[in-house]
């Protein structure tokens, strides 16, 4: 019966890592879509990438890992 459930929660896993590769797709889209409608300014677009590298950095320093996002760098 364990063994059932555990096989059952690491699909879950896999289905919800596949949601969220989907999702992480759009990203791009939205950013690009409110780029053009000038809700989003090339400067808060760098601010927002300048942040995320910061945070990029912190992390390696501090010893975590994850997984490297394709356009980051990392």
């Amino acid at each position: 019966m364990a063994v059932a459930r555990e096989q059952e929660m690491r699909a879950e896993v896999e289905a919800n890592r596949a949601k969220l590769v989907l999702a992480e797709a759009e990203v791009p889209k939205a950013i690009a879509q409110a780029l053009r409608e000038g809700n989003l300014g090339v400067m808060d677009y760098l601010h927002i990438r300048n942040i995320e590298a910061d945070t990029r950095m912190r992390r390696g320093i501090a010893g975590e890992e994850g997984p490297a996002r394709p356009g980051t760098g990392g």
